[in-house]
């Protein structure tokens, strides 16, 4: 990794649910470009590392999350052992990984690369591997069994692993994955974790290195360590209900935008590219903001930069179920509740945007219109757009 000293940081901050202490080791953007921090209403992990540069919880211009996407992706060996399985983890790093997806296959010309995400819902296919995020608001991550007979041998016959996360702070999640893919597919040799900013520090790193089942190495935009001391209420601290009712959701995700995998790179999809001219027509002279829903995240992050491309001021960001502590003087000054639109009777949030805000609100879905939950409509005037 390429650095600048001056980008060396450390930062103290003081958070309603502890202390959050970081050091900036190395890293291609400076601290303050890529992330803030928030408190979580999670008892197991109290505090969140809130990326400016990942379109889930901050308004971002789509070109600056594809030029991160590109700075992952020329850490990449061009000469990894193929096929090669790229995995965006669910929800937060769906758009990421797909992002870095077709960054290196645009790279590397390469054509043994499936790209698949892991997910929280359920449908009628045969599952992969099941695997848990340990300190979570929501620990089950699915992963199916890619459709198409391409995408699925490249799968079963995978000797190397990108693991695309928005940032590392133990390893435990990767470890998981990895121990469950290489139990599912033995011709595993390798893998990459590629992450935003890595916080794990060297004696966290080399514990996760050390408990992988294959050879692995770490890229990041950031390298860092952090401590975390947590105040006394914490452990006593309630979540919401996050979980969802894991039932089957076949009826409302009817195509599939990345849970069943991809060969294939979105890049200048026609049906994108119409969208994109209609709806600049629609917003020109406005100040617009893209918003995604959930895991949902890639196809309505590439309309947003088609936006940008002709001429539209756009941001781009995404709904989550995500419980955060809202509070003016951090990374997360406001937030909307509102009901799900994956039926699963759990709360879902909005972040850093305020009714009025924006002109022109676009909420870009995977599931039936009549699933986006009419408050939040009504709150943003905004207007719904089905991919």
């Amino acid at each position: 990794m390429n650095t600048d000293n001056r980008n060396i940081q450390f930062r103290r901050v003081q958070l309603p649910t502890g202390e959050i202490t970081v050091e900036v080791h190395e890293s291609l953007m400076p601290l303050d470009e890529l992330c803030g921090f928030a408190a979580r209403r999670n008892p197991k992990r109290g505090f969140l590392f809130v990326s400016k540069v990942l379109g889930k919880h901050i308004p971002v211009r789509p070109s600056l999350m594809l030029s991160v996407h590109e700075k992952l992706a020329r850490q990449i060996p061009l000469d990894l052992p193929g096929p090669v399985v790229v995995i965006g983890m669910a929800e937060t790093a769906t758009c990421l990984g797909q992002g870095v997806f077709e960054a290196f296959k645009k790279l590397s010309g390469r054509e043994d690369l499936v790209c698949i995400h892991s997910t929280r819902y359920r449908v009628n296919r045969p599952a992969a591997l099941e695997f848990l995020e340990e300190h979570s608001h929501a620990a089950d991550h699915i992963m199916y069994m890619p459709e198409g007979e391409r995408a699925r041998e490249l799968f079963e016959h995978a000797r190397s692993l990108l693991l695309v996360d928005d940032e590392a702070s133990t390893g435990k999640t990767f470890v998981n994955l990895t121990r469950a893919f290489k139990e599912r597919i033995p011709s595993l040799a390798q893998v990459v974790t590629a992450v935003i900013t890595d916080w794990r520090g060297p004696a966290r790193t080399e514990a996760t290195l050390s408990a992988m089942p294959v050879p692995t190495r770490t890229i990041a935009v950031l390298k860092g360590e952090y401590q975390f001391a947590a105040a006394a209420g914490l452990k006593h601290m309630e979540m919401p209900k996050v979980t969802g009712d894991d039932g089957l959701k076949d009826a409302l995700l009817p195509r599939n935008h990345g849970r069943l995998g991809t060969t294939e790179a979105l890049a200048l999809a026609p049906h994108l590219v119409q969208q994109a001219q209609l709806l600049a027509r629609e917003t020109a002279g406005s100040k617009v903001l893209v918003l995604g829903t959930g895991e949902f995240s890639f196809p309505p992050f590439r309309l947003a930069l088609y936006l940008e491309e002709l001429g539209v001021d756009v941001l781009y960001q995404t709904t989550t179920r995500s419980p955060i502590i809202a509070a003016p003087d951090s990374a997360i000054a406001c937030g909307m509740t509102f009901q799900d639109n994956y039926q699963d009777g759990i709360p879902n949030f909005l972040y850093n945007v305020s009714p009025g805000q924006y002109q022109q609100v676009l909420i870009a879905h995977e599931t039936p219109t009549e699933t986006i939950d009419p408050a939040l409509v009504e709150a943003l005037a905004a207007q719904t757009v089905e991919i």
